[in-house]
């Protein structure tokens, strides 16, 4: 099977500081991509960039930022950049398609199955998919920020080999080079921690949205997908090549996990946890260092108004979030056997199973390593 590469672009490489489409720059990385699916590989786009398109074109005078102007600039402005990329490609013999997805074509395993099928007879016929975010329909705001997340749940969707997040800065550093003249690019990540969060800080450019805290958490998502990632820039003919090839201008993220099943995804990742559940210090070894599952024992307290089938939030005693799980509990009966031993608990309340989360209903909210998967 052809190797199978998503590849993202942010608002920054393909606007002009003031807003509207750079056409060069999406020439160019058009024929970055074709050079790419030319060696042999399936190409996937994952784009930003409708908003900062569109919203000169509709009157504003500068980024709106009410839901409702953000939405109508993404109308205009989708329009603009598919038009764009249909005739950047169209110089290299190149069709695409446009695919619009919200969270929910990928929680409700009917949609996200009917985009994979999609996706795949796309890439069977050579056309390349152009996915974006459906703005005009989002709720909430912009959740997916800045399509870093969504790049990353299309690669885990289509099984991908790599996802490379290009954008303005050539990796991730130890600080703000453009502020801090003592800061070193870190070249690979293998595993994900606090520090690497504090290191990337808030937002970027005032085009874009991303900035690289969100690149770690779409490389969080992307590496539990088992789908290594890379983070950099690409500015010259040839260089996206050299990403592929490993000598890219930027950060790799390193992955040694097996695909994650499209259930364990969605509660990664799409769900909406309806509470959280406190647990001590050894419950949180047994969670995230030996593959175990949560018992009542290692419950300190609940909160929320949750029930059995629900996804909760699992949080250690100082309130870090370890990560997120289906409870075969209720809120009141996590409340019930907080602390006590299997057996007293399943004296106390009537459940199906002792298991308040059962591993394999369990995704941690961080790399540490590969736990034994035994109980």
């Amino acid at each position: 099977m052809p190797e199978r590469i998503v590849v993202k672009i942010g608002s920054s490489s393909l606007t002009s500081a003031e807003g509207g489409l750079n056409r060069e720059q999406v020439r160019f990385f058009a024929g970055e991509l074709a050079a790419l699916q030319q060696s042999g590989k399936q190409i996937l786009l994952v784009t930003s960039g409708a908003i900062a398109a569109g919203f000169r074109r509709i009157g504003y005078a500068a980024r709106p930022k009410l839901v409702h102007e953000k939405q109508a600039a993404a109308a205009v402005g989708q329009a603009l950049l598919m038009q764009a990329y249909q005739e950047a490609f169209a110089a290299h013999g190149i069709q695409v398609a446009q695919i619009l997805l919200t969270r929910p074509d990928f929680s409700d395993r009917s949609r996200a199955r009917n985009a994979r099928r999609t996706i795949e007879e796309l890439l069977k016929q050579r056309v390349v998919p152009v996915i974006n975010e459906n703005d005009t329909v989002a709720v909430n705001e912009i959740k997916f920020g800045d399509n870093d997340s969504l790049s990353a749940l299309a690669a885990n969707m289509v099984k991908a080999d790599g996802l490379f997040i290009l954008t303005d800065m050539d990796g991730l550093y130890t600080a703000d080079p453009r502020k801090s003249p003592e800061a070193v690019r870190i070249e690979r990540v293998d595993v994900l921690s606090d520090e690497l969060y504090r290191i990337a800080g808030g937002a970027g450019t005032s085009v874009g949205t991303g900035g690289m805290r969100s690149k770690i958490e779409a490389a969080r998502i992307a590496m539990q997908g088992g789908v290594p990632m890379f983070v950099g820039r690409v500015t010259e003919p040839g260089e996206l090549q050299q990403a592929a090839n490993g000598a890219g201008r930027g950060t790799y993220f390193t992955s040694s996990l097996h695909s994650l099943s499209a259930k364990k995804q969605w509660v990664g990742f799409l769900s909406v946890p309806q509470g959280r559940i406190v647990v001590d210090f050894g419950a949180e070894e047994a969670l995230l260092n030996k593959g175990r599952s949560l018992l009542p024992a290692g419950i300190t307290s609940a909160e929320g108004d949750f029930h059995p089938g629900d996804v909760v939030e699992v949080v250690n005693t100082d309130g870090r979030l370890l990560g997120r799980g289906v409870t075969h509990y209720a809120a009141w009966q996590v409340t019930a056997v907080a602390g006590l031993s299997s057996e007293e608990a399943m004296r106390r309340v009537e459940v199906a199973r002792v298991e308040v989360i059962h591993r394999d209903e369990w995704v941690a909210s961080t790399i540490l390593k590969e736990v034994p998967a035994h109980e």
